[in-house]
């Protein structure tokens, strides 16, 4: 169950047979906007959006992006995860 950055969607992915769970995002120079965070029914419960997040807010401190929280899971996930609001901050 590896994370990957599907460039072309805009999104980190975790695909199960055929079940998707994803955050997706709009990138505009150094801001990228988490603006969706969606896991398939079947796969909820298993911890799959936060692995996405972690992907997607990892990949934003690696690029040195600030992040726009639009999605209420990732308000949520910022709130739980502090070690990540510096990327909201700037």
């Amino acid at each position: 169950m590896e994370v990957y950055h599907d460039k072309t969607n805009s999104s980190f992915v975790i695909k199960i047979d055929d079940a998707f769970s994803y955050v997706s995002y709009n990138l505009n120079e150094d801001v990228m906007e988490l603006y969706t965070t969606y896991t398939a029914p079947q796969l909820r419960g298993r911890g799959l959006a936060e692995r996405v997040v972690r992907a997607a807010l990892e990949f934003a401190k690696e690029n040195n992006l600030k992040v726009i929280p639009s999605c209420s899971y990732v308000k949520v996930f910022l709130e739980r995860n502090p070690e990540y609001k510096f990327l909201t901050e700037r």
